[in-house]
């Protein structure tokens, strides 16, 4: 059995520019995945960006809106949208909170 630290175990604000009323935490990482939380606050936003792996965020708690390319659609609660690697996406809220478990597939397919 092997028991390990969580890498960032305590909510902390996202410090990454564009980012507003975000807080985040994370869970777990290996070479393959990374596993993180991401709290958004009411009109909270995650800027639009791009990543080299392909993202699936999970709506835990809350609503609010996702982006991929120039599609926008609602992200409820129960739902999950995945991001494409190289594609940019987006998260953010407008009057909500929202809470999503976000598992990021660090490993290039």
């Amino acid at each position: 059995m092997i028991i390990s630290k969580v890498p960032r175990p305590d909510w902390t604000l996202l410090p990454v520019d564009g980012c507003v009323g975000v807080e985040g935490r994370v869970l777990f990482t290996d070479s393959k995945l990374v596993v993180a939380m991401l709290r958004l606050k009411p009109d909270g936003t995650i800027h639009e960006h791009a990543a080299d792996w392909n993202i699936h965020a999970i709506c835990i708690e809350g609503e609010g809106y996702v982006s991929v390319d120039d599609e926008i659609a609602e992200l409820r609660a129960g739902q999950s949208v995945e991001w494409p690697a190289g594609k940019r996406h987006r998260l953010w809220t407008e009057g909500t909170s929202m809470v999503t478990l976000m598992l990021e597939h660090v490993e290039r397919r």
